[in-house]
């Protein structure tokens, strides 16, 4: 079963305050509005350069969508 982009970034949280997977899983956590079930690359990249908090970077966002694609294959 694959899992939305959220799903799988929320077990990024709880790092150390330099770990930048850490920074932008608990940004993600704390915007009552990201797409939580999404899993549309486009869709969710939109949201990050236009309404984001600054921990969601896109540079990041790139990083963590090249993990979730290679660990969450159906």
């Amino acid at each position: 079963m694959r899992h939305s982009f959220y799903h799988y970034v929320i077990k990024f949280r709880g790092g150390g305050k330099n770990d930048s997977f850490s920074s932008f899983s608990e940004a993600m956590f704390e915007d009552h509005t990201f797409l939580k079930q999404s899993e549309s690359f486009d869709e969710l990249s939109r949201y990050i350069e236009e309404a984001a908090h600054p921990d969601m970077s896109a540079m990041i966002f790139d990083e963590l969508w090249i993990l979730y694609v290679e660990n969450e294959k159906e």
